[in-house]
């Protein structure tokens, strides 16, 4: 089940927001759990056994490491939980990914393969590790209290706004109102939040969809045989889809949890007006940026170590982030290329934006992230290269003629504006205005209307359209 389904929009959310809002204040938690539980046994039955026993074993073993001063004992528990989820979603995520690999290798010596039956991976499994990492490491370093009750550290794991794709909310941003949300539990609190579910829905369902349909149209086809505007607008559609897909899914988790008390982090902040592939990754997926900096970046020494090794740091980092999405080379190769433009930027590159001006810096980068989502959607590392030359061949002249119709281009052009309309002072502070200033009572009316439109568009558009994908999903 997800977000823009309608079974979720028409049936799963209505239901769960009048259950949780009559229920007894001391019994709202346990709404949430039941219907987050349900939520991902929906999609996963199998899995969420493994889900549930392993928040078992690390509140235990969290509340151990929390009774004892001893430092040896703290680490161990520390080790002992860290190593039972990492070994989790290595198993899960990447045996299928080194038992291949090691196939192939054993096949050029002659030698018999390995017999492996290839494992299903669970929904969301990347993303609640790392949560579960955040709750063991916050309470190791004491930045804060272990929950003392296990039924609420169970739905700190499992509450379902976040569970699938994020945003990645770390222990300490949100231990306070798995306890206690009655700051936040006011009319407009709930109204903005479905304001950000509605916004979101959209985003997703009236512009991701759209250019997925032409994405898939152009990579689903023999790239030999495309013409280089063809792959242009392929991978253009893919740059933009990816965004407003991923975006536009936190804003409706980000909508959810608003309507029930809970402030989750922003996880996204019009990545693509960067002026530099360091300042895109603090604006894309600002949450799992924030992860890795804090759980990996600064324990491998941060800022405070010389230059060679900072710089071998960042590139780590980034090879780990492109694994994290994806047992497959060409994440790897993904997460390296983004990795090399953050050293070359520290180097030298900054100079040179500098040198240029904001908008050729914005342009440039944008170009960085588009090539590099080339090696995101492409499964094989040899197609990616193929898809690659077809980009530069300029050739005009293909056996496979793709035409996108107006339609296409109505959303592209809408595509493109949303993406870039807070480069300009008025566009940033009509978004500020939209998403973070406070409501007068006339702009609430007008955008409860405006939201409703768009929530019966987005569902007319899912009714009427099979075509529903949601990329992260199998992250």
């Amino acid at each position: 089940m997800v977000f823009s389904s309608i079974i979720f929009i028409l049936y799963f959310l209505p239901t769960f927001l009048l259950t949780y809002y009559f229920a007894d204040k001391k019994y709202k938690n346990f709404v949430i759990l039941f219907f987050s539980i349900f939520f991902y046994s929906w999609g996963a039955p199998k899995f969420i056994f493994v889900i549930l026993g392993t928040t078992f074993i690390d509140y235990y073993l969290v509340r151990w490491m929390d009774s004892t001063e001893r430092p040896l004992y703290r680490r161990l528990m520390l080790t002992l939980s860290i190593s039972i989820n990492l070994g989790l979603l290595f198993y899960f995520k990447y045996s299928n990914f080194f038992v291949e690999n090691a196939n192939e290798l054993l096949s050029h010596f002659g030698l018999e393969a390995v017999h492996w039956t290839k494992l299903i991976l669970p929904i969301g499994i990347s993303f609640y590790t790392f949560e579960t990492i955040t709750y063991v490491v916050d309470v190791y370093r004491k930045v804060h209290k272990p929950l003392t009750n296990f039924w609420d550290y169970q739905l700190y794991i499992i509450l379902f706004p976040k569970l699938i794709a994020g945003p990645i909310v770390r222990y300490h941003e949100i231990a306070d109102q798995l306890t206690d949300r009655s700051q936040n539990d006011t009319a407009d609190e709930k109204l903005m939040g479905f304001y950000r579910f509605a916004i979101g829905l959209a985003k997703k369902v009236l512009i991701a969809n759209q250019m997925g349909l032409q994405a898939d149209a152009i990579f689903d086809s023999d790239y030999g045989n495309l013409s280089s505007s063809v792959a242009w607008i392929g991978i253009l559609a893919y740059t933009f889809q990816i965004y407003f897909d991923f975006a536009g899914y936190s804003d409706m988790a980000i909508g959810i949890a608003r309507m029930v008390g809970f402030k989750f982090p922003e996880n996204f902040n019009n990545p693509y007006v960067s002026q530099s592939v360091t300042e895109f990754w603090r604006r894309w997926h600002i949450t799992l940026g924030n992860w890795m900096r804090n759980y990996l970046y600064i324990p491998l020494g941060g800022n405070r170590v010389e230059k060679w090794r900072l710089y071998f740091n960042l590139w780590l980092v980034f090879l780990a982030s492109g694994f994290w999405h994806g047992a497959s080379w060409n994440f790897i190769i993904w997460g390296a290329y983004h990795g090399l433009f953050l050293v070359l930027e520290r180097v030298f590159l900054l100079k040179i934006y500098a040198r240029i001006g904001p908008f050729f810096s914005t342009l440039f980068t944008f170009f960085v992230v588009t090539i590099g989502w080339v090696f995101f959607r492409v499964e094989k590392f040899s197609d990616a290269i193929n898809y690659l030359k077809q980009l530069f061949s300029f050739h005009t002249n293909a056996e496979i003629q793709i035409k996108p119709d107006g339609q296409f281009y109505t959303f592209f052009s809408i595509a493109i504006f949303f993406s870039f309309f807070t480069y300009l002072r008025k566009g940033q502070k009509m978004h500020d205005v939209i998403y973070f200033e406070k409501y007068t009572n006339g702009r609430y009316v007008s955008m409860a209307v405006i939201c409703a439109l768009l929530v019966l568009l987005s569902v007319s558009f899912i009714a009427t359209v099979d075509f529903n994908p949601f990329i992260y999903f199998r992250f």
